[in-house]
């Protein structure tokens, strides 16, 4: 059964991808010779225990396994969590359990129209969401740490980026807005808000450009296509 907010949702997408239908299909670069992620590396015991040591205290609602209780258990769990972790980067499979998602609409402001759709950003906790964010993480980890070492980052990314974050994207607007002001020059920023940006990424797209331009072997892909 769709929900009146949700659907609100599935039709903003829709109307994203309308609006865009004509545009140009998209081109690929390939990647850099050499470069290929053909397998994840077999996670280890050791490396998933730290992890969960290192988990923030923070609960997450929709999950039945409170965070305190993971990590007091988690030498008695570990090796089934290594197992379950290993099956899916093996398999290049997300287990189901994982993607099944508990959907809440917050009111962005108390002065809104509570009746209106557009007043709630829809917020989801997956079901079993310590356990997906821990396998998330090790994928993220691999992922990152094959970017750096083949130079694969854009260089004026400051998202999902070690030491980097929406401070160092703001120094670099402000350093390049001063050095044309110095050099007698006019400055003009361009600011883009993307509707639905994340919402309406097109999948096959997107699977196409990790395949072509970052070297992602096909077991990667199919992992982040399940």
């Amino acid at each position: 059964m769709r929900l009146p907010s949700h659907q609100f949702f599935d039709d903003k997408v829709a109307s994203v991808r309308a609006a865009t239908a004509s545009a140009d299909g998209p081109r690929f670069t390939p990647a850099p010779v050499g470069c290929e992620l053909r397998l994840f590396t077999p996670v280890t015991q050791t490396e998933i225990v730290e992890m969960v040591l290192a988990l923030s205290d923070k609960q997450c609602l929709s999950d039945p396994l409170p965070t305190w209780l993971l990590k007091k258990s988690v030498n008695v769990l570990a090796p089934f969590l290594w197992w379950l972790f290993r099956w899916s980067l093996e398999h290049g499979v997300v287990p189901s359990s994982m993607k099944s998602e508990y959907i809440t609409p917050i009111l962005k402001k108390a002065d809104l129209d509570s009746s209106n759709p557009k007043s709630y950003p829809p917020i989801s906790n997956v079901s079993e969401c310590l356990v997906s964010k821990l396998l998330e993480r090790l994928v993220s980890k691999q992922l990152v740490e094959y970017l750096l070492k083949n130079d694969l980052f854009p260089d004026l990314q400051s998202a999902y980026r070690s030491n980097h974050s929406t401070k160092t994207a703001v120094l670099k607007v402000l350093s390049d807005i001063l050095l044309a002001l110095d050099s007698s020059k006019l400055a003009l920023p361009s600011l883009l808000d993307m509707s639905a940006a994340f919402d309406s990424i097109d999948h096959d797209t997107l699977l196409q450009r990790l395949l072509t331009s970052y070297g992602l072997g096909e077991n990667v892909i199919a992992w982040f296509a399940s």
